[in-house]
């Protein structure tokens, strides 16, 4: 049955069955469009980032009874409305590789659209990439070195976890330079997370023992993540993504 999963439920667990999906949307790249006088054609200036995407799923119920129907059309919507202020991961049959952070979208009315046309649709406010489960696997080298290749067209934002103590200098090249940051002094290890732009040890903040610019993206292609300073371990879930 074709089916999709949010929130940590399937869509099957409640007889919902996929008739459509906007498969093949894309996201709108956010840029602005500048005319100047006497130039022909406008001057684009990005603003580096990609809108959000709507996921849009119409989908069937089937029921015996009203009865057995107005219950199930409970169940559904307390699991679709519950937490409605996060973004939650969801999957589907259509691209079983990847996944989406998304959120329930709208209003529904789900009795009324049943009783007119036999189905409704689900609409879900997506974050613009989807990210492949391969992307969210370790990679690791008991090294201060280490080489990753991103299959996408696409920079990611990483996770990444040095082990070692003392000051170290961690250099990543990637796309064709390279960029640094200073850490201060690692306790064991320290974390940095690229897609929460933050650095922390477990739950104790390390932003103030780290300094340069922004954080760490791994272009297309190879990269290599190079340590400076006492490190032993590094790891990373580089996060692979596309549109």
């Amino acid at each position: 049955m074709t089916s999709f999963t949010y929130n940590g439920r399937s869509s099957a667990d409640f007889g919902l069955h996929i008739q459509s999906k906007n498969v093949f949307s894309a996201p709108e790249y956010d840029a602005e469009f500048i005319s100047v006088p006497g130039r022909s054609g406008d001057i684009i200036n990005p603003n580096r980032r990609f809108s959000n995407i709507k996921v849009i799923y119409t989908v069937f119920l089937a029921r015996k009874n009203t009865a057995a129907l107005a219950t199930v059309l409970r169940d559904i919507k307390d699991w679709l409305y519950s937490e409605p202020d996060r973004y939650h991961e969801f999957t589907d049959c259509y691209d079983t590789a990847y996944f989406r952070y998304g959120v329930i979208s709208g209003s529904l009315d789900i009795e009324e659209q049943l009783n007119k046309v036999g189905s409704f649709t689900v609409t879900f406010n997506c974050k613009p990439y989807k990210y492949s489960f391969s992307g969210q696997q370790t990679v690791a080298a008991d090294d201060s070195t280490l080489t990753v290749i991103n299959p996408t067209a696409f920079e990611s934002r990483p996770y990444i976890k040095l082990y070692g103590s003392g000051a170290v200098t961690l250099n990543v090249s990637s796309g064709g330079s390279t960029n640094s940051w200073t850490i201060s002094g690692v306790d064991e290890y320290i974390e940095i997370d690229s897609e929460l732009m933050n650095c922390f040890k477990d739950t104790v903040l390390k932003n103030d023992t780290v300094t340069g610019d922004g954080f760490p993206t791994l272009q297309s292609g190879t990269s290599t993540i190079a340590c400076v300073g006492d490190v032993t371990r590094i790891e990373v879930i580089p996060r692979w993504c596309c549109l």
